[in-house]
């Protein structure tokens, strides 16, 4: 299986932190954030990993190569001006091909165990990861209900930005920039996207705080 990094983003509220450094290069107990993600699909047994770029974007294969450090092959996508992520993942879907693919943002760490992945489903586009609402996404974004996403429910996750896609889920699109949440609501809709509810670590990266309280935590843990 291939998988997708996202990490084109400019990451305004990690700033100053990100004015000189990607914020998926950030360092998280003297490592880059990234290389948790390269890590952890390595030992997953992916072996191609695509990660798209922008701001920034010289500094990735300046401090990561070619991935074989981590025994990966690393195909670096540049982007003029970032897609968001729909359009960046679109734009891959040549390189990633016809098989379903893992996309992870690039800015978040987690302990989903990537070695013990869902099969999809035939008629499924998607499976999606979601966590516990965090303190900044309070109403969370899709309802869960008995491991399928659906439009409407009692029970509303927060999409943890990890996901397995068929390329149908696509299929239309045009080249440039979208969201990619547009296109996974109506798969929700027409039931087409199962879920699991992680449960252990996960943290969207997106500010110095958030950075700060996730090196405290894993500290905690380590010692």
């Amino acid at each position: 299986m291939k998988a997708m990094i996202l990490a084109a983003g400019r990451g305004e509220r990690m700033r100053p932190l990100t004015d000189h450094t990607p914020k998926p290069l950030l360092p998280l107990l003297g490592k880059p954030l990234i290389e948790y993600h390269l890590e952890k699909l390595a030992a997953a047994g992916v072996t191609e990993v695509c990660i798209n770029t922008a701001w920034l974007g010289e500094q990735f294969p300046q401090s990561l190569g070619d991935g074989s450090r981590w025994g990966v092959a690393i195909h670096y996508q540049h982007e003029q001006e970032a897609l968001e992520t729909g359009g960046g993942i679109f734009k891959a879907l040549p390189w990633l091909g016809e098989a379903p693919f893992l996309v992870l943002n690039g800015d978040l760490y987690c302990d989903i165990d990537f070695g013990d992945l869902p099969q999809l489903a035939d008629e499924e586009l998607a499976h999606l990861w979601v966590v516990n609402n965090p303190e900044h996404n309070p109403n969370g974004d899709f309802a869960f209900e008995q491991n399928r996403l659906v439009s409407e429910g009692r029970e509303y996750a927060t999409f943890s930005g990890i996901g397995l896609y068929r390329p149908a889920l696509f299929a239309g699109c045009q080249h440039g920039r979208f969201p990619l949440a547009p296109l996974l609501r109506q798969a929700i809709a027409d039931d087409r996207v199962s879920a699991t509810w992680h449960q252990g670590i996960w943290c969207d990266v997106g500010t110095p705080q958030r950075l700060q309280q996730l090196e405290q935590q894993l500290d905690a843990n380590l010692g």
